[in-house]
């Protein structure tokens, strides 16, 4: 390729990029702080459900050993 084509082509780039970053929004500080504390709170509320739901689990398993093996 040559040389002149590539930087050409670059430059063509980065205009083109520039002008596309231009037309985005982005969240303001708040909104990711408040995204943020949904996805923290989201998460833990998960935990706690996987863990229940493990514990459960478990308990029926070693019930049902229980109940053959006795």
């Amino acid at each position: 390729m040559n040389p002149m084509t590539w930087l050409t082509k670059s430059k063509e780039f980065i205009a083109e990029v520039r002008s596309e970053i231009k037309k985005c929004s982005f969240p303001t500080r708040e909104e990711v702080v408040g995204t943020t504390i949904v996805v923290i709170i989201t998460s833990v509320v998960f935990a706690i459900f996987l863990w229940a739901a493990d514990l459960l689990i478990l308990k029926g398993y070693q019930g049902i050993l229980k109940a053959f093996n006795s």
